[in-house]
Formats: C-alpha cells, sequence, structure tokens
C-alpha cells in the first residue's frame, strides 16, 4: 500500500501547474471546480500548502455574484473542446475579469474540501487562519445558489446542463435530450483524439450540450432567462447532496472562527428546508432509491445511479430510508461480478459499462459512498467500496473511471494518470 500512495502522490505531483492542478495531461489541461476540491483532500496528506493553494486558486475565479465556474481557463489550449472562445464567460456582467472560464457552474464541494483540510492538518489555528477568507467565498456561492437557483424556494438547486452534475452522459439525461430539438453543431472533437470514441459521449449528445450553451449565451448567462428558456433544468441529488454537506462544513468551521453567528443561522435555515424537500420530493420508495426531478418538464427521473445513494454522505436520510437505500445499492449494483459502485443501474438496458458516466465505476464517488456508509455504520459494505476501488487502481493504474465487472475489464478508461484517483485512494488508503 506505501507504493500505492507513492504512485499516487506522484501522480498529484505531475498535474500540479503553479497553483492549481489539471485532471490530466492532454485530455483535460486546465482547472476544473470539483476536481480541485477532491485533489486538495489528497494533497492535504502530503503537502498542505499546494492543497490551500488549490482551493485559493480556484475561489479566486470566483464571480462577483458568488458563481463558480466548472473551469478555468489558466491557459491557452487547443487540446479541449469547447475551450474558453465557445463559452465567452464574459457575457455575463457579474464574471471573472482575472480569468476565462465557462458560464456553468460544478457540484459544490469547496465547503466540505476546506473543512477536510482543517481536519487533516497537524496545526489547526495555522490552517484555520488560512482557510478563515476562503468560507465567506464559499458562503456567498451557497448564497447565489439558494438566490437563484432554487426555482420554488423549496431548498432544491437546479442545475440547467448536465455538465454542471458532474456526471455528464449519464442515461438519467436521455429523455429530456429525446425531447430536445438541437441543432447540428459544426466543430472538431478534441476528447476522441486521446481516448477511445466508444468511452466517451457521441456527436448527437455534444449538439445538445453546446445548444443549451448557447441558448444561455443568448441571454448573456442570465439566471432568470436561463430558469424560462433552458431545455434542461433538474434537481440532482448528488449537486444537493454536495452543497448540503459544504453547508454542514461551513456551519462547522464558522462555529470555530467565532463571529459569525448570522451566517450559521442562515446556514442552519437553508439545512433544514433543503433536507426536508430532499425527503419529501427526491425519494422514490418503490425503487429505494434517491432520484432526480425533471423541472422543465415537471417530472420525476424515476432512474437509479450512483448518485441515489450519496445522500447518506450529508446525513439526508431517515436510518429507515438509510437501509433501504443500502438494500438497493447491494441488491442492483452489488452481486459478486461487480466492483461496486458502477454509475448507473446494472440492471438497466441504458447501462453500458465502459462509456464514461453510462455505467463505469468513478473513485470520487466511491469516496462520497464510502463516507457515507461510514457515516451510517455500515461498515461493511463501506470497507467493500474502499476495497474495490483499491483494487480497481491497483490492477489497472490511476485512470479516470473503470469497468464494473470483475471479469471483463482488461485496462481502465478515460484519462490515465487521474488527479482526483489519485488524491481519493491517498485519502482512502489513510482512513483506518
Amino acid at each position: 500500500m506505501k507504493e500505492l500512495q507513492k504512485q499516487a502522490m506522484k501522480v498529484l505531483e505531475n498535474n500540479w501547474k503553479d497553483g492549481f492542478s489539471i485532471p490530466c495531461e492532454a485530455l483535460y489541461p486546465f482547472q476544473w471546480n470539483w476536481d480541485s476540491g477532491f485533489i486538495a483532500i489528497g494533497l492535504a496528506h502530503f503537502d498542505m500548502e499546494k492543497a490551500v493553494k488549490e482551493m485559493e486558486t480556484l475561489l479566486d475565479a470566483q464571480w462577483e455574484n458568488g458563481f463558480i465556474p466548472h473551469i478555468i481557463f489558466h491557459t491557452e489550449s487547443d487540446t479541449y473542446f469547447p475551450g474558453a472562445d465557445f463559452h465567452c464567460s464574459h457575457l455575463h456582467p457579474s464574471a471573472s475579469k482575472k480569468y476565462k472560464s465557462t458560464g456553468m457552474t460544478q457540484p459544490p464541494v469547496a465547503g466540505f474540501a476546506l473543512h477536510e483540510l482543517y481536519k487533516k492538518s497537524k496545526n489547526k489555528q495555522s490552517i484555520l487562519a488560512k482557510i478563515a477568507p476562503m468560507l465567506n467565498k464559499v458562503y456567498k456561492n451557497h448564497e447565489y445558489f439558494y438566490s437563484n437557483r432554487d426555482l420554488h424556494n423549496e431548498g432544491l438547486v437546479y442545475i440547467y446542463h448536465n455538465w454542471e452534475s458532474g456526471t455528464d452522459n449519464s442515461p438519467l439525461w436521455d429523455d429530456i435530450f429525446n425531447k430536445m430539438r438541437s441543432p447540428e453543431f459544426t466543430f472538431e472533437r478534441r476528447d476522441t483524439t486521446h481516448v477511445d470514441a466508444s468511452q466517451r459521449p457521441s456527436k448527437k449528445e455534444y449538439d445538445h450540450y453546446l445548444n443549451i450553451i448557447e441558448i444561455a449565451k443568448t441571454h448573456n448567462y442570465n439566471d432568470q432567462k436561463i430558469a424560462e428558456l433552458s431545455p434542461f433544468l433538474v434537481q440532482d441529488p448528488l449537486f444537493n447532496t454536495m452543497l448540503i454537506k459544504s453547508n454542514e462544513s461551513l456551519i462547522a468551521l464558522f462555529q470555530l472562527i467565532g463571529n459569525n453567528e448570522e451566517k450559521i443561522q442562515q446556514l442552519e435555515a437553508w439545512q433544514q428546508k433543503s433536507i426536508q424537500s430532499f425527503n419529501e420530493k427526491l425519494f422514490n420508495k418503490e425503487l429505494g432509491a434517491y432520484i432526480h426531478y425533471d423541472l422543465r418538464n415537471d417530472t420525476p427521473l424515476n432512474y437509479v445511479s450512483s448518485s441515489s445513494f450519496s445522500p447518506l454522505y450529508a446525513g439526508i436520510p431517515t436510518k429507515e430510508n438509510a437501509e433501504i437505500l443500502v438494500k438497493t445499492m447491494l441488491d442492483k449494483f452489488g452481486n459478486d461480478h461487480q466492483y461496486l459502485c458502477a454509475s448507473f443501474d446494472p440492471t438497466s438496458e441504458r447501462y453500458n459499462p465502459r462509456k464514461y458516466w453510462r455505467g463505469p465505476v468513478w473513485i470520487n464517488v466511491n469516496w462520497i459512498l464510502y463516507n457515507g456508509l461510514k457515516k451510517y455504520r455500515f461498515t461493511e459494505i463501506a470497507e467493500r467500496i474502499k476495497n474495490d476501488s483499491i483494487t480497481l487502481v491497483e490492477k489497472y493504474g490511476f485512470y479516470e473511471y473503470f469497468d464494473a465487472r470483475k471479469d471483463k475489464g482488461e485496462t481502465g478508461y478515460g484519462g490515465n494518470n487521474f488527479s482526483w484517483t489519485a488524491a481519493l485512494i491517498i485519502d482512502m488508503l489513510n482512513d483506518n
């Protein structure tokens, strides 16, 4: 295990780019929002200075309205499409003047990532002083979400693009895309020059992705116009879980700092409303899982994915519902021939074990599930997820994602020497 940790540290060192980390060479040459949070957690084990810098750089790209973009284009590169020139973040009046970025966000991990830095630090007061200025930025980001993305004032925020979910081409979105009439775009894909096209989203899917961005750009990324006009408007359990977990972390950190009573009260009010709505609206008893809700078409998306189990991480389910979740996970995802946890229901006809978020195992979601299961004292299955994650990396390397089928895997998929895979393996290896 020491050797595996050394290899993981080397991956992170190689992907460090003077103030931030890239997910991996060539395929993802910029800074990604939720990647940075997970990467900082791994860095905190051996280089706290870099971990802090990672988060500072991410938050330095925050817009004036509190929004944090999903990609920050620190450098010019033609190895990734769509790049800064396509996204045109400058169209929004509050956009960063310092950095080019996208006009969409990603699951808000910054709050709990900073809390993890504090928990891992040997000098608690020193790290608290360093992260204190960042907490106000994260709070402003959460304020942005609840002010601009909570359509019905129910404590559940929406995403307006599938890329904001982090689970880019999940089968969850198929029903939405089937209703969309997107024009055909002419563009040159970059991802398929680095990775087998069969492991990536299709051209037709990319047309939908670009169409949603074009609609947002037409209205200068105005939240009210996007809420009114975007064909994609979804309440995502993974995204909202990350927000609720980060709320919890902000409360804990503000309490440690002191003199933040108003912010703590507001965070607690958000928490209460969010968790209540989450359980009332997104828990499907028949499926035994949390589901996504399509706000644009006012309909639940009744499918089970790895995101369905993520609410365990934020302490959202009741004990009874947590037991139901674990039963569903084991029944659908956990037979002896499968590594835990596939990103989509392996019993579904939409399952594709090799294609991005349509089935493969992702280490970042496994880390979320591992910590969530531990929280509810499902120790045995938590250990299984941890051990499956380590086994996959030992067998195939630090890939972006992996085949969940034990007898079919020959290699990992997507980018190799992938930063969050390395970072979160380090964290799991050190969690005894």
